[in-house]
């Protein structure tokens, strides 16, 4: 391997990996489509500190005081609102994008810990409503697989009107994961690509949408908490329209957020930090009075039990994970280190979901890969991921005195950039300045 000459300087501008980009494009015409979320780098919850109890504050012992963990969702106006042990929730992930295996196994992991998964698009597999406890039925603009009758066997509706990875823009599944199976639930045809609308087609706006809100209501005879999803962009005003349309619960998903499929560009260039989204949708439930009334889900970028207690201080009520459950039930596992370099790839970089070729049998619609993953082994290795983020969470409640997750607060937290206290509206460490605040 030849060592670049050290006298040489590389470009900020034009790096190697955008000189590489400049070739592919140049090269095949077309622009790069993968999954896995932003890659660069962003103001994100590792900005920000807990200030753990010491002489002003007095905490909490683990071993003999409880930090409790549980979350009521949607108990505005539903008949049964849905009652979760833990407020971490799975976010809304296709049969499609996935396989049966992994939306199986993400529902026994989710049910073994008493919280709830989310269909995505493409409608409701047996696999998923059989295992999961509490099913999230998402309404999407494409209306793939959409039926009533599953809308009525779900235990919520998520009306889906954005997503963190590419907001403004719709769904996407390509030809190769299009089996007979898939094309029979979107009714579409086999081995072409799935493009979905980036907007529900019979409403134009949150006048609109509160029609539809009333008519998925009457149609599930008031009993199912009805969410509303968004990307997080315009946050604030998105919030209130959200609420003004009768929204029960409000999702949140930063650009963090991953996708099995869209545009390199979309994913880079589109959208804001999870952590700038938060204050800004928590402000609008505020003024409107409805703050904890109507729940607050985020997520885009949820990885560990810091995450949950930060998202949770800032106001959220609970938090979804969509990558990082698929890390936990087995993807990018150095196991499969030898197929990701088939691949062109490796273990922890691999990121072409929409190739259908993934060697852990999650991202994928081969039923000889899908083999590999083993729904229950897969299940177990959620659960335990989940425990351990509850845990941690509850550790740093516990440090910082609160007997509840849902006690956390903004107080409890600093910064440690000017760009995060900034965003995140809490004072920089060491400091009581909060930039921008009046």
């Amino acid at each position: 391997m030849n060592t670049p000459n050290p006298a040489l300087r590389e470009s900020a501008t034009f790096d190697r990996g955008v000189i590489s980009e400049i070739q592919r494009a140049a090269e095949t015409g077309i622009y790069d489509i993968r999954g896995w979320g932003a890659k660069r780098t962003l103001p994100h919850f590792d900005d920000l500190l807990f200030l753990g109890a010491s002489m002003s504050r007095y905490p909490l012992e683990g071993y003999r005081e409880k930090c409790d963990t549980d979350v009521v969702l949607g108990d505005r106006n539903a008949k049964f609102p849905l009652h979760l042990d833990i407020p971490i929730t799975i976010a809304g992930m296709s049969f499609g994008a996935l396989s049966g295996q992994a939306k199986e196994a993400l529902g026994r992991g989710a049910s073994e810990v008493g919280t709830s998964t989310t269909t995505g698009d493409g409608g409701m597999t047996p696999e998923e409503r059989g295992q999961s406890k509490n099913l999230v039925y998402q309404y999407l603009p494409s209306r793939y697989g959409m039926n009533p009758d599953d809308l009525r066997k779900a235990d919520a509706i998520e009306i889906v009107l954005g997503q963190g990875a590419k907001p403004g823009g719709g769904g996407m599944l390509l030809g190769q994961k299009i089996t007979e199976r898939v094309a029979g639930m979107r009714t579409l045809p086999m081995g072409v690509d799935q493009r979905s609308a980036c907007r529900h087609p019979d409403w134009t706006g949150p006048d609109d949408l509160a029609i539809k809100i009333i008519e998925l209501r009457e149609i599930t005879n008031w009993e199912k908490p009805i969410y509303i999803k968004v990307g997080a962009t315009r946050t604030y005003y998105d919030v209130k329209l959200a609420v003004k349309a009768g929204a029960d619960v409000v999702v949140v998903d930063g650009m963090q957020g991953g996708t099995a499929a869209t545009q390199d560009v979309f994913i880079e260039h589109v959208g804001i930090p999870t952590l700038a989204a938060i204050p800004q949708a928590v402000q609008a439930l505020q003024e409107l009075g409805v703050h904890r009334k109507i729940q607050l889900i985020v997520s885009g970028g949820i990885r560990s039990g810091a995450d949950v207690a930060k998202a949770m201080a800032l106001g959220a009520d609970a938090v979804a994970i969509g990558t990082a459950a698929l890390i936990a039930l087995g993807d990018n596992s150095p196991r499969y280190a030898k197929q990701y370099e088939e691949l062109g790839s490796a273990a922890g970089f691999y990121d072409d979901f929409q190739a259908g070729k993934d060697p852990a049998g999650i991202t994928t619609q081969d039923p000889e890969l899908s083999k590999n993953l083993d729904p229950v082994e897969g299940g177990r290795r959620l659960a335990n991921y989940l425990r351990v983020l509850t845990m941690e969470a509850q550790t740093l409640a516990r440090a910082c005195g609160k007997s509840h997750l849902r006690n956390l607060e903004p107080e409890d937290l600093v910064a440690l950039t000017v760009e995060a206290s900034a965003m995140a509206r809490v004072p920089l460490a060491g400091t009581t300045w909060i930039p921008g605040a009046l």
